[in-house]
């Protein structure tokens, strides 16, 4: 008799968990207010009455900055675009010493994947300088005076880039790259 009643008890508690497993999400209990997921990706809707589908936005594509030349820029327009971004200081000797392969890789795939720049540890001014005479003004450099959006990907030293794929993943990697492995990663990136 003591068996059946466990049985019973564990029965409705399981039909019960399912239930609201199922139901509609009604929000948060306390304050009524609906509740996001804890999800790294959103999705960027498309208009109204386009049959185009709905692009994936990466968390760390959610932010606004300025380019080096104060004008405004949002990273949610890099979604569904194959990208890459390069972390560089103006004082950084390895950022010197990679700037015409990534000027060249940019030019390269001009057109397929869009070259982003995101400068820190300095002021504009410097930041200025170093796109002017490393020849890479050729694609947009932010400033990242705060190294926010260099937190926003993880990366604490320089150079280090992100590539991310028109699907949305979005790969860092924190060191220097040499010319072959640059010119590999970005290849592929172009052909996803």
């Amino acid at each position: 008799m003591f068996g059946r009643r466990i049985g019973a008890i564990l029965l409705v508690g399981s039909l019960t968990g399912m239930v609201a497993a199922c139901g509609p999400d009604v929000g948060d209990p306390v304050t009524g207010e609906a509740t996001q997921p804890a999800t790294p990706m959103t999705t960027s809707s498309p208009p109204v009455g386009s049959t185009a589908t709905a692009i994936p936005v990466p968390e760390q594509l959610r932010f606004t900055a300025k380019t080096i030349d104060d004008q405004s820029f949002t990273g949610e327009s890099l979604a569904g675009t194959a990208a890459v971004l390069w972390f560089w200081a103006p004082w950084c000797p390895k950022c010197r010493a990679e700037a015409s392969r990534v000027a060249a890789a940019a030019q390269a795939h001009s057109g397929k994947i869009t070259f982003v720049g995101v400068a820190a540890q300095d002021q504009v001014p410097a930041m200025k300088k170093f796109v002017a005479d490393y020849k890479v003004a050729g694609f947009q450099h932010l400033a990242d005076l705060d190294a926010s959006i260099w937190t926003r990907f993880g990366v604490t030293q320089q150079p280090a880039y992100a590539f991310i794929s028109p699907d949305g993943k979005v790969d860092v990697v924190k060191q220097q790259l040499s010319e072959t492995a640059l010119t590999e990663r970005v290849s592929a990136l172009a052909k996803a």
